[in-house]
């Protein structure tokens, strides 16, 4: 049977080759980028392995073997995933390869913009020398961490965040309220998340439902010293709309490390908020998070392939 892999940024793909080689299935590497690409290439593929390749209804419709596709990462929106249930093709995300790493730089995002680190760096190196810093900075002890969504990565974001004494709160419909009490996390609607968080933490998947969850009504709802973090899907933000929320300061700051079209365009508003921390989507990196990654992703594929229990399918 044939892997293909539709695409990849990786420097090799070593781990893959090695456990699906193992496994008597033939890899084939493809690097592509389109639609029509993907149409002309994976016809006869009995699995795909994705990373950014739009796996549209189009190309699920010419796959003649297929029997499930792996996205690399968590997301997986470049699936059509309705198309591919109607194929009876299972399609499976690997979400626990970084959990460690995306709730490390949540919290690293926070704790700089909480203490307003860039913020008061630049004004020293501009010459000004004060011991207080630019804006009113609460305690942290006397601040609300909260999460939109309550998943693995919000749960880690919110266990690291219990060490620097903030109150936790989190927004999740799909999880009982007794569920997050017993993690010490009190449960809010999604008005009172606008409403009651000093930072606000964004892991929640990308639907139709959840596009633009910040925009221009909630970030008026939101305190005025509040910061918003956003390491989960970039479309989850109307940015434009934070842009003008962070300018007019109708909130205090934002991190972000996903944006609605990546990379950012050069004359994005947000590139020249002074209360913005902008990374490229690095928040899952770590040295060990790119094979474990590659290496969950094969194992996926091999069980599928074998008749096993697939661990991570979404569809």
């Amino acid at each position: 049977m044939k892997v293909i892999i539709t695409d990849h940024q990786f420097d090799n793909i070593d781990p893959e080759r090695s456990a699906i080689e193992s496994a008597g299935f033939e890899l084939i590497v493809k690097q592509c980028k389109t639609e029509e690409e993907l149409i002309a290439e994976v016809k006869d593929a009995d699995a795909l392995i994705v990373q950014w390749a739009p796996v549209t209804k189009k190309v699920i419709e010419v796959l003649q073997n297929c029997k499930l596709i792996v996205r690399y990462g968590i997301g997986v929106d470049n699936v059509d995933l309705e198309a591919a249930k109607a194929r009876n093709i299972p399609v499976c995300n690997v979400p626990d390869y970084c959990i460690d790493e995306v709730a490390d730089h949540v919290l690293a995002m926070a704790l700089a913009l909480g203490r307003q680190l860039s913020q008061t760096d630049k004004r020293f190196r501009g010459g000004v020398w004060k011991i207080i810093p630019p804006k009113p900075m609460p305690a942290f002890r006397d601040m609300t961490f909260a999460t939109a969504g309550f998943g693995r990565i919000a749960r880690a974001v919110l266990k690291r965040a219990e060490g620097f004494q903030f109150s936790l709160a989190a927004y999740d419909p799909y999880v009982d309220e007794e569920v997050m009490k017993d993690h010490g996390v009190e449960k809010l609607s999604k008005e009172d998340l606008f409403d009651r968080a000093d930072i606000l933490s964004l892991n929640l998947p990308l639907s139709t439902d959840t596009q633009h969850f910040i925009n221009k009504d909630s970030l008026q709802r939101m305190k005025s010293n509040a910061i918003l973090i956003n390491t989960s899907r970039g479309p989850l933000v109307d940015t434009m709309a934070l842009a003008e929320a962070l300018q007019n300061n109708m909130i205090a700051a934002a991190g972000l490390d996903v944006f609605e079209s990546e990379p950012l365009e050069a004359n994005h508003p947000l590139r020249n908020c002074d209360d913005a921390v902008l990374t490229s989507h690095i928040a899952w990196y770590s040295e060990k998070s790119v094979p474990k990654l590659q290496q969950l992703a094969a194992e996926e594929v091999i069980r599928g392939l074998q008749g096993g229990a697939l661990k991570n399918q979404v569809n």
